[in-house]
C-alpha cells in the first residue's frame, strides 16, 4: 500500500518519532508498504520557517529531503495533473492551502495520508483515505 505523509507527521517520523501513533509506526516500519513525501511538504516547510512559524530545533528544511531519503521514503512531485485538476477539490473544511494540496494529491494519486490533523480527516467524504 502506498502512504502520504502529512508534513507534521513527516516532520515528526524525522526528528521526534515518539510523537506519532504506534499505528502509524507499524505502517512507516512495514517493508511492504511505500511511504511518499510531496515536494509541497518541503515547500511549506521552507515557507514557514523563513516566516518563523516552525521551530525546528537543530534541523534546517534542508535537512529533511536527505533525511527522508535515508528513511527509504520516496519523493513525489505535486504533478501538472495534480495541479490542473485541483480546482475539483470542492470541499473547504481546510484553509491551508498546503495542506488541501496534500488531499487533492492523495486523492488523485490514491495514496491513504497519514496525518492527525482532524480537519482533514473530514475529506473522507470527497474520497481521501486517512490514518493516525
Amino acid at each position: 500500500m502506498t502512504y502520504l505523509l502529512d508534513t507534521h507527521a513527516m516532520i515528526w517520523a524525522v526528528t521526534e518519532p515518539e510523537k506519532l501513533s504506534e499505528k502509524v509506526r507499524r505502517v512507516l516500519e512495514d517493508p511492504t508498504n511505500e511511504i511518499v513525501i510531496s515536494t509541497i511538504s518541503f515547500w511549506e516547510i521552507s515557507i514557514k520557517y523563513a516566516l518563523d512559524k516552525l521551530d525546528l530545533d537543530v534541523f534546517t528544511p534542508q535537512d529533511f529531503p536527505k533525511a527522508c531519503r535515508e528513511m527509504r521514503f520516496s519523493i513525489t512531485e505535486f504533478s501538472a495533473e495534480d495541479a490542473a485538476s485541483y480546482h475539483q477539490l470542492a470541499s473547504t473544511y481546510h484553509k491551508d492551502p498546503f495542506d488541501r494540496m496534500l488531499i487533492w494529491q492523495a486523492i488523485q494519486n490514491r495514496y491513504t495520508l497519514i496525518s492527525n490533523d482532524d480537519q482533514i480527516k473530514k475529506y473522507v467524504v470527497d474520497g481521501l483515505k486517512v490514518i493516525w
